[in-house]
């Protein structure tokens, strides 16, 4: 998707940043390897990916054993899809820094590339406790949340991004999808529980409201409302779907059901008093 190649090209940003954060360290480096170390960032951030691996191999023969320079190093073979070397420098980086949290979040998108799916996990959970307000560890995170069918984490992590970026649209998208994928995995977990209760069959009833099926919507709400009578809002839905038909006496009819399991209702009453005056106002 647009998303994920967008996503992907924020990961090579994000990591050159991240690397150049910590390339503020480059003057650790012997004098003689600062020169070199630094034509491999600027071929790095300029896509020439050959040269930039000469220049950091090349830091690394001559004694600049670092994890910033293996992190970079990373990068470059990353980029050009070979994860298992890349995973390898990465590893190193991570050996050498273990409080560095970029070679962590750019293992676990390598980790992810290869299908390693609950190694790409934990190291992006450390990831993210490192550097909590790091978009991508979090973006990340999210990723191999999806991938191991956790939703609940999925949530978790896009929440979090969305508080973070309140105004990027794609944040917001992928929460809302999220929220989606647990709630289908809840109804499966439902039916396979009980297949006939009747919080499932009133989820149900929701979703085919949500969809525009309102025949079967009723017929989930009917059978929710015969598994278990005094289940409050179940006969509050069926009202508003006959309202939304114009079924005035129908709608009548489950608001007055609903009133009594629940007098105390002011979602019903609302709906009452909107029934009485659709029906004065009806030819």
């Amino acid at each position: 998707t647009a998303f994920e190649m967008r996503a992907g090209r924020t990961l090579l940003v994000t990591a050159i940043v991240l690397a150049l954060g910590a390339a503020v360290r480059a003057q650790d480096l012997p004098a003689a390897l600062q020169g070199p170390f630094e034509e491999g960032v600027r071929a790095l951030k300029a896509g020439k990916l050959d040269e930039a691996e000469k220049a950091f191999r090349a830091v690394l023969a001559k004694g600049g054993a670092t994890a910033y320079v293996h992190n970079n190093l990373g990068i470059v073979l990353q980029e050009r899809g070979q994860h298992e070397k890349a995973v390898a420098e990465f590893r190193e980086a991570i050996r050498l820094d273990p409080r560095y949290p970029a070679p962590r979040i750019l293992l676990g998108a390598s980790l992810l590339a290869l299908g390693r799916v609950s190694e790409a996990r934990a190291q992006l959970e450390r990831a993210v406790k490192l550097a909590p307000r790091e978009p991508l560890a979090r973006l990340q995170l999210a990723k191999a949340c999806e991938r191991a069918g956790d939703w609940a984490g999925a949530v978790e992590q896009y929440r979090a991004l969305r508080e973070m970026k309140p105004e990027e649209p794609e944040y917001a998208y992928q929460l809302g999808n999220a929220y989606l994928r647990l709630s289908e995995w809840c109804l499966k977990e439902l039916q396979t529980l009980d297949a006939g209760s009747a919080r499932l069959q009133q989820a149900l009833g929701h979703n085919y409201r949500v969809q525009g099926r309102p025949d079967l919507a009723l017929q989930a709400f009917e059978r929710a409302a015969q598994a278990d009578p005094t289940l409050p809002e179940v006969h509050l839905a069926m009202a508003q779907v006959h309202m939304d038909d114009k079924r005035w006496a129908e709608a009548r009819r489950e608001i007055e059901r609903e009133l009594t399991i629940v007098p105390e209702s002011a979602g019903a009453r609302a709906l009452l008093a909107r029934l009485s005056a659709l029906e004065a106002g009806a030819p």
